[in-house]
Parts: C-alpha cells; sequence; structure tokens
C-alpha cells in the first residue's frame, strides 16, 4: 500500500511513518511545518512542504497513491480569538482541497485524524434521573468556583460515563469547530466522490517528540515542559477532570489498522473510531505521574478554561470490535516514561 501521509514530519505524524513502513508499506510525507507545533525545525528529509489549502501542491504528491492518512492539522484548543481564522484555514479549508484534489486523482480511499473535542462535553448520568445532556457551564459558575455539571431536574452534580461513536457533536471550542468540519467534509466526499474514509477520534494522545513550550500542544506537554522549567505544573479546576491518555504508539497502530481497512472496504463507507486507552485519568494525577521523580508538586490553580469541558472520556469497543484495536501502553506506565522522554524544541 502506499500511503501519502499528511503531517508526516509531526509528533503523530512520524510515529505514523514508522509504524506504516514497520507494516512494509510505502509512505509520502507532506507536511506545511506550522510554526506553533514545529518552532524552527527543519523539514526532515523525504518530507515534502507545502500549503495544505493551495491545490496545485497536491497533485504530484497524489499519483500512485492508494490512500490517504491525513494527520496535517493546526491543534490546541484555541489559545486565543485571533487563532479562529487558522483553524478555520489550515484544518477546514485544507482539508476541503486535500479533498478535491484526491478525487481529481482519482484516489478515494482516507484515514482523517479526528478528535475527542468533536463531542464536547462527555456523556454525564444522574443516580436518580439517568442520562443528561447539560449545557456549557457558565462563566459565572466557573467564576464562583462551581466546575461540575449538574442535572436539571435535581441540581445534583452529574457523573461521567463512556462516550461511544454514536454521540451527538457539540464543540465547545474553535479547535473542536474545527474537527466537527472535517469531519462533516469527508462524509460528503465519502457520498459524492463514491470513496470511503475512516475517522479516529483520538483522546489525549502524548509520547516522545511532542513540542514543548507552546499551548497548542498537548496538557502532558505541558506539564512537562514546566517541569523542565523548575516550576509547578498548572492544574485548572481542582484536578478532578476526566480524561484518557493514549500513547503516540498506540495511535499510530491505529492509524496501520485503519488503513488497512478503509483500502480493503467498498466504496460508500464512513465510519468514525475513538481511540483511546480505555483507562481514564484525572488531570491531576497526569501531572503528578509525569512529575513523579522531579519533587515538584502540582498547583491546583482553580482556573478555567471556556473551551474546556468537565469529563471526556470514550469508550474503545467499536474500535476493538470492528479494526481490532486496543491499546498496548497503559497510562500508568507510559505517562512515567513520558516524564524523560525528549521532547522537541
Amino acid at each position: 500500500m502506499r500511503v501519502l501521509l499528511t503531517g508526516s514530519a509531526g509528533f503523530i505524524g512520524g510515529a505514523i511513518a514508522t509504524a506504516l513502513a514497520g507494516a512494509g508499506h510505502e509512505v509520502v510525507g507532506a507536511d506545511l511545518m506550522l510554526p506553533q507545533a514545529h518552532g524552527s525545525s527543519d523539514v526532515p528529509a523525504g518530507t515534502h512542504r507545502l500549503d495544505v489549502r493551495d491545490p496545485a501542491g497536491w497533485a504530484p504528491l497524489l499519483a500512485g497513491v492508494d490512500a490517504v492518512c491525513h494527520q496535517a492539522a493546526m491543534v490546541g484548543a484555541g489559545a486565543r480569538v485571533a487563532d479562529l481564522p487558522d483553524y478555520a484555514g489550515h484544518n477546514d479549508l485544507g482539508t476541503a482541497v486535500l479533498l478535491a484534489a484526491m478525487h481529481e486523482a482519482g484516489v478515494d480511499r482516507l484515514v482523517l485524524a479526528s478528535s475527542m473535542v468533536v463531542y464536547g462535553e462527555g456523556r454525564y448520568t444522574c443516580p436518580s434521573h439517568g442520562d443528561q445532556v447539560p449545557p456549557p457551564r457558565s462563566v459565572a459558575a466557573l467564576e464562583a468556583g462551581d466546575v461540575e455539571n449538574h442535572c436539571p431536574h435535581c441540581g445534583s452534580a452529574l457523573g461521567w460515563a463512556l462516550v461511544d461513536e454514536s454521540a451527538r457533536l457539540d464543540p465547545r471550542s474553535s479547535y473542536a469547530a474545527s474537527k466537527v468540519a472535517q469531519e462533516h467534509y469527508a462524509s460528503a466526499w465519502v457520498r459524492q466522490a463514491d470513496a470511503a474514509a475512516i475517522a479516529l477520534r483520538y483522546h489525549n494522545v502524548y509520547g516522545p517528540g511532542m513540542p514543548r513550550d507552546t499551548p497548542y500542544s498537548g496538557v502532558a506537554a505541558m506539564f512537562r515542559s514546566s517541569l523542565e522549567r523548575g516550576e509547578r505544573p498548572q492544574v485548572f479546576e481542582d484536578g478532578g477532570q476526566m480524561r484518557d491518555f493514549v500513547h503516540v504508539a498506540d495511535v499510530a497502530r491505529a492509524n496501520v489498522l485503519a488503513l488497512e481497512s478503509v483500502v480493503a472496504s467498498g466504496a460508500g463507507r464512513y465510519d468514525a473510531y475513538n481511540v483511546s486507552s480505555g483507562e481514564p485519568i484525572p488531570i491531576l494525577d497526569v501531572a503528578r505521574m509525569v512529575g513523579a521523580d522531579s519533587g515538584i508538586e502540582p498547583e491546583v490553580t482553580g482556573g478555567y478554561r471556556l473551551g474546556d469541558v468537565r469529563h471526556i472520556v470514550a469508550s474503545p469497543e467499536r474500535a476493538r470490535a470492528e479494526l481490532g484495536f486496543g491499546a498496548e501502553v497503559r497510562p500508568a506506565d507510559g505517562l512515567r516514561e513520558f516524564a524523560t522522554a525528549p521532547l522537541r524544541a
């Protein structure tokens, strides 16, 4: 299988390229190298640099390709309102341009890097009233230190439950909105181009090679960056936010399985899968695990970001049943190893 891998110079893309090569597949690499994620890094050997929004750049790279693995995107929660055009341009327009170029070149199989942020808030339950769909948490409540979602019937704090792929999409940040748009473009392309696509909804990815000192990276890397500066990692809210952390090696393996599956499938297929460890963990515990050997305790600030949600953890069962994917690196092991893993400057 010959795969065009966008975002191949990135943290996740590099791991996927290695996994694809190890599985005997040929990789054509392409990347925009956004400074928010790559800093001043040089373009790696064998990687074609292009602007994903430029239709002319795609044609020569798509020749002879069996499938595209689209990882190129601007990530993060959206540090500033001014980031909105960049998310729309790089993620949404870039994906639309790529899909049009794929159709023109006769390439009709896609694996798309999506994210758990498409769900917005996770799944919540009340012991007395069952499943509930909470609205966005208000600024007034967050300012008052009330970080929980509450049952609209009895006012009790809602407990979390696992989200499956049938949950509604309800983005709560500019980045999340761009990922929903990417999925919608891919789904429409499948129907219009008689193609097939799989969207992989990553949970919090971590591992060697994450960029340091940038809000456009993952929270685990932000904790690591603080520790390297000798500073206490800053934990928002009360640290009880539940998340799922999945190692980059597992994410890479999920992409190989998804590519092999989508290439073997018939036209008209569009499926989304959660890519998670299946072992939810509180954010405060993540900070403690990453800093376990440093002697530096995290600081619970009580602060908040409006783009954040309280809990979001997902069921890995569909990916296990249909792709044969299950995470092999447990967060308790991987996060402690990450404490000394190299970061990207």
